[in-house]
């Protein structure tokens, strides 16, 4: 995630960390490059470059701006909710330091059932931020619902007929946070587990490359020399929008725009371990290059 302050006039149009431009360049070059071909051949040889008349590109033009913003849209509420279900997640282990606090003065065996439980939601945090970031060239990581069987047998356990060390309720509270964890992990599955359909993203990326490549020969007339510069700022709206969407569709990546999942997963750990008085705690999370991941 792009963590920044916001950019002035002239910076804005000179920042190229985190922006789609990276990954458009060559699309964008390739339209300018066709379009000074179109203009040139079309001044050298009107017959055998012709041109058409430039209205219905811009009605293209607007019905593809508007596919593109459904998408984009869709795209954004996938990272939105991803999100919000991490931000969740920091909530839900503090609800489990603050409920567990219940346990210490119950004795020894309740000092110990808080630091399994506690121990194992950092674990729970590290698996699932593994577990939707797989790391490069290393085997699969463990899966995160181990953990949470674990503070689920842990609860079990304190509600033992033989000596109980919570009540009903107590337990109810308990238990409730360990599924609002399990939720988490749900949410994350279906989110990396169901992209946007495949068939739309074709349909408005072949669209956009269609578009883009026809535009030169509706305005070489119109614009003359200036059609390369037209067509490459069209070029970059364009791409730049399906770039953008394809980024944004995956919010668990690496991109610059992806959201900071291992950090969140260090905070919820700094979080739980401070409550169990551990001092070694890894150093906050912090951008690298104005990029927080």
């Amino acid at each position: 995630m792009i963590v920044r302050d916001r950019p002035g006039l002239v910076t804005l149009f000179l920042i190229l960390r985190g922006s789609v431009i990276q990954r458009i360049w060559p699309q964008m070059l390739l339209v300018m490059a066709l379009s000074l071909a179109v203009v040139l051949g079309h001044a050298i040889a009107p017959g055998l470059i012709p041109t058409v008349n430039g209205a219905p590109f811009a009605l293209v033009g607007i019905a593809l701006s508007v596919f593109l913003g459904f998408r984009n849209n869709a795209c954004y509420d996938r990272w939105w909710e991803a999100r919000k279900v991490l931000g969740n997640l920091v909530t839900y282990s503090r609800d489990l330091i603050r409920r567990t606090q219940l346990l210490p003065p119950r004795g020894p065996a309740g000092v110990q059932a808080r630091e399994v439980l506690l121990r194992q939601a950092v674990i729970f945090a590290q698996a699932l931020a593994a577990h939707v970031r797989p790391p490069a060239g290393l085997s699969p990581p463990p899966h995160p619902d181990q953990p949470l069987q674990v503070m689920g047998d842990t609860l079990a356990a304190l509600r033992s007929p033989a000596a109980p060390l919570v009540s009903d309720v107590e337990y109810t509270l308990l238990d409730r946070t360990v599924s609002d964890m399990t939720g988490v992990l749900t949410a994350c599955e279906r989110l990396r587990n169901t992209p946007v359909p495949f068939g739309y993203m074709l349909l408005l990326h072949r669209t956009a490359y269609l578009f883009c490549f026809m535009l030169p020969f509706g305005f070489a007339d119109v614009l003359g020399l200036a059609t390369p510069l037209a067509a490459g700022v069209v070029a970059y709206t364009f791409f730049g929008l399906d770039s953008l969407s394809e980024e944004l569709e995956e919010p668990f990546g690496t991109l610059p725009n992806d959201l900071p999942v291992a950090a969140l997963a260090v905070t919820v750990e700094r979080t739980l371990r401070a409550a169990l008085g551990d001092t070694d705690l890894p150093p906050a999370p912090q951008p690298v290059d104005g990029i927080l991941l």
